[in-house]
């Protein structure tokens, strides 16, 4: 079995984004699947291309894309990303649509295909705080999410896949008064985790 992990890199003038600093610790294998990392911009169009030749070059069984949620508490598996792009701030390279659609042909939305409950009871289960979110938002996330989905509906019908937001790191609320955070250790067993759900879904 092997499983895409991507996380995204650093954006909105943040020094780091928790998605790639937990996925650069994220084990190699867990329960016997093998763990293929990629890094992924914040910018429109090219999170996608990037994600898209990532999966064409091998065969995998699930993609999980990791980003950042500053302000939540929780780890969020994503139930559904939508067919439009809103920048609240433009993205890493300027851009910054308003009301666009991720695909022109594609539909209004793609829910996850992963399994996001058991995903949060694993969570819980090693001590995470995790729930399931009914938003990705409009930005890079959501973004990514629905292009890895119209691709999977298109051309790797034997994959699942979905997106998962992790918070803060501590380091990163520094001058941040009263907003959530967790530790590094917390986000990264928090994926490992959702990585055991998804390989005990698959077996």
């Amino acid at each position: 079995m092997k499983i895409l992990l991507t996380g995204f890199e650093p954006f909105g003038g943040e020094s780091i984004n928790p998605a790639k600093e937990a996925v650069k610790l994220v084990k190699d294998e867990i329960k016997g699947a093998q763990i293929v990392k990629c890094y992924v911009p914040v910018v429109f169009g090219k999170a996608i291309e990037t994600v898209h030749e990532a999966m064409k070059k091998d065969t995998f069984d699930a993609v999980l894309l990791i980003g950042q949620a500053g302000g939540r508490y929780e780890i969020t598996p994503e139930r559904i990303g939508i067919n439009c792009d809103d920048g609240r701030i433009p993205d890493n390279e300027g851009n910054q649509p308003v009301d666009q659609p991720v695909m022109a042909d594609g539909p209004a939305a793609y829910f996850s295909t992963l399994p996001i409950k058991k995903m949060v009871e694993y969570m819980k289960a090693a001590n995470v705080p995790a729930a399931v979110s009914n938003t990705a938002g409009t930005y890079v996330c959501n973004h990514l999410m629905y292009g890895v989905l119209y691709y999977i509906d298109k051309e790797f019908p034997n994959t699942i896949g979905g997106f998962m937001h992790v918070p803060y790191l501590h380091e990163q609320v520094m001058n941040k008064k009263e907003t959530a955070s967790l530790s590094k250790d917390d986000v990264v067993r928090g994926i490992e985790a959702s990585l055991e759900a998804i390989v005990d879904s698959l077996a």
